[in-house]
């Protein structure tokens, strides 16, 4: 951020010392606690005004280099006013704009007023295109990318077709048709035509090189990394119930609603919905990938900062969209670059894992969110919007590669409160990373802690990454999730921990015996416990959630986490799935007086046994007082593997019980808190 000149140091100077002299308790006492200082922003504002609420700034970088020379002697709060603040760089937050020397700043809007941070470039001056389609074009600066578009407030889906594997022949290269498979549409150079797959709990992208007689000649590494693994692209789990696209091409663009963008020629094409006036259509082409980054350093963090009634909205995350492609593996986290033990026929050898894909697990990246808090300590997000936004929300605490600042980890008492998550391409919350000074930390300053996510709204998110858990906390201390609200998603609502027991003490013997997967140095056996520990899932109200994915759960736990409760839950129409479970390496957990309203699903599952190596993958888990109207349980709950289930209430005919009745009444967002809408 841009320093402020004398000019500007001056006056501010003047205004600060007429407040001072305005406050008698000051003047007469000179070892009164200092004043706190209200600077003020308005999209009508002025920069060189005196930020004060009759003299507001324009700009928030003003208001930050305001903040920086009076954070270290007062509490600060800059008060933004009614309107759209467009972002065309990301707002950075380091040490300096924290509350220094015991002092707090807060973000927040004026009363009564909704501000916005916007990454986005409203499209405007639209003409008819092809009449015959419906189609209508408009100008965009040459070279500008997005993956997301927003019309009229609803998210668009971009131009896409849908192609059968039954149709194609997968190899190294790409995609051969088969004489029985239909006609592509003429797809023209298919510059930026992509494949997307969904799978049973991945969604991939690999992106096309060219097409040549009917093959897809895809590019790498992406088309490697996503032909390798678990529920490949080739070889989902369950073919039968996945799917594949073509996505991204103008050809491809036949239904209402949807778009492609020509960055080259910096065109984008729109064929509206019935009844859009294009004229007086809000079209919002998001150009950032990070709206705002948090972050300090391990031996200076951010601290004592604060982001109260604020919109965050309109990001694209573009890495997809290039060489890369998104090679899936769960919940954001993704393959990338040309692996050294990458097998010579992995369709054949590597498409239900193998040793060699298995020396790559500490090597996965995440996700970059759209707001981003590492190296950060007493961070409080409260009664915000995260709204259209192009990837996972809010990340807090994620792996360094997911960072712009390229510091990771290192989050502690992070609260966030009150806030609604709606019409986001990724999930909610993405907490915690996934490497190896995530799980065991090289410097004990790295260990996320003390994470609280309250009384939030969370609704209709992963639109376009479909395998994104709503919230993901992976290795944090002592992390609680309590009184949210989550609906509309097509995978897990709340997932904690990862690494499938692999960085548990002695790890996962199904990896150890199974896969060999200790024989490579990347994947040393730990002996010591990982970060995931002590974390409280309690009293969420879970609904419409697992629409598309059959794996996972509506609450899902990885690995072992000694303390760690579920309890009084809430969760209904969960579409036959999973509700409670607990895979791989989960140990030393309570499911307790939990509420599962789903007759066709199972109620609880545990991944306890590989079906031909009898191992004792997740014991010493006790569910305990719970009630649902299914009978059906999965894995093995057995003395054997001394996991539990106790005390269990099955509710017949409907007739729950009065103690049931309140856990449901409960769950959910908390009486008088009340989560705010979007603009």
């Amino acid at each position: 951020m841009r320093q402020l000149c004398h000019h500007h140091r001056s006056r501010l100077s003047a205004v600060l010392a007429a407040m001072l002299l305005s406050l008698p308790s000051l003047a007469a006492n000179e070892n009164a606690s200092p004043a706190a200082i209200t600077i003020a922003v308005s999209p009508f504002g002025n920069d060189q005004a005196d930020g004060t609420p009759s003299a507001p700034f324009k700009t928030l970088d003003r208001a930050q280099a305001a903040v920086r020379s009076l954070n270290a002697q007062h509490d600060v709060t800059v008060q933004l006013a009614d309107g759209i603040y467009p972002l065309t760089q990301p707002l950075r937050f380091s040490a300096a704009d924290g509350g220094r020397s015991g002092h707090s700043v807060v973000w927040q809007a004026a009363p009564g007023a909704h501000p916005v941070l916007s990454g986005a470039l409203r499209i405007t001056g639209w003409r008819p295109y092809d009449k015959v389609r419906g189609i209508y074009v408009a100008d965009t600066p040459p070279g500008l990318a997005t993956r997301q578009l927003w019309v009229n407030n609803v998210s668009a889906p971009v131009a896409s077709m849908e192609i059968h594997r039954r149709d194609y022949t997968f190899t190294r290269e790409g995609m051969t048709p088969k004489h029985s498979a239909p006609a592509l549409p003429a797809l023209g150079q298919a510059s930026h035509l992509e494949l997307r797959a969904t799978g049973f709990f991945t969604e991939r992208i690999s992106p096309v090189q060219r097409i040549t007689n009917g093959k897809l000649e895809m590019q790498q590494p992406a088309w490697d990394n996503n032909l390798w693994g678990y529920d490949t692209i080739e070889k989902p789990f369950h073919p039968e119930l996945q799917h594949l696209y073509l996505a991204n091409a103008l050809s491809l663009l036949t239904q209402p609603g949807q778009w492609y963008l020509d960055p080259d020629q910096g065109r984008l094409y729109l064929r509206p919905p019935a009844g859009t006036d294009l004229s007086m259509a809000d079209v919002e082409l998001p150009r950032l990938t990070v709206l705002v980054s948090i972050s300090g350093r391990l031996d200076a963090p951010v601290r004592n900062l604060t982001f109260r009634v604020l919109q965050f909205s309109y990001t694209t995350w573009l890495a997809p969209s290039g060489p890369e492609g998104y090679a899936s593996q769960q919940s954001g986290a993704y393959l990338t670059g040309h692996a050294e033990a990458y097998p010579a026929d992995p369709i054949s050898t590597c498409a239900i894992g193998c040793p060699a894909f298995e020396s790559m697990r500490n090597q996965w990246n995440q996700m970059p969110a759209s707001v981003q808090v590492s190296a950060a300590e007493r961070i409080t997000f409260d009664q915000d919007v995260f709204h259209h936004l192009g990837q996972y929300a809010l990340g807090i605490g994620n792996d360094a590669n997911a960072t712009l600042s390229g510091t990771g980890l290192a989050t502690s008492d992070i609260s966030v409160t009150s806030s609604l998550f709606q019409d986001c391409s990724g999930g909610a919350i993405l907490a915690g990373g996934i490497r190896r000074d995530a799980h065991h930390p090289s410097d004990i300053r790295q260990v996320n802690r003390q994470l609280i996510i309250r009384d939030n709204r969370i609704q209709s998110v992963s639109r376009d990454y479909l395998d994104n858990s709503a919230i993901l906390s992976t290795y944090v201390e002592g992390a609680i999730i309590l009184h949210n609200d989550l609906s509309d998603l097509p995978y897990d609502a709340i997932d904690i921990g990862y690494g499938w027991g692999i960085q548990d003490p002695g790890g996962n013997p199904n990896y150890r015996v199974r896969m060999h997967g200790y024989d490579w140095p990347q994947n040393p056996m730990y002996q010591t416990p990982t970060t995931h520990h002590d974390v409280v899932v309690a009293s969420n109200r879970i609904h419409g959630a697992k629409q598309l994915f059959h794996d996972g759960g509506a609450i899902y736990n990885l690995s072992a986490s000694p303390g760690t409760l579920i309890t009084e839950n809430y969760i209904y129409d969960n579409h036959g799935h999973i509700a409670l479970y607990l895979d791989e390496g989960s140990r030393y957990i309570t499911v307790r007086r939990n509420v599962v309203q789903d007759s066709g699903g199972e109620w609880l599952n545990i991944n306890t046994v590989h079906a031909a190596y009898p191992l004792r993958i997740s014991p010493d888990n006790t569910a305990t007082d719970n009630w649902h109207d299914s009978a059906k349980t999965g894995g093995m709950w057995t003395n054997y593997q001394n996991d539990l289930i106790l005390n269990d209430h099955l509710v017949i005919g409907k007739v729950w019980p009065a103690e049931a009745r309140r856990i449901m009444q409960e769950a959910g967002i908390e009486p008088r808190q009340n989560t705010p809408k979007h603009r």
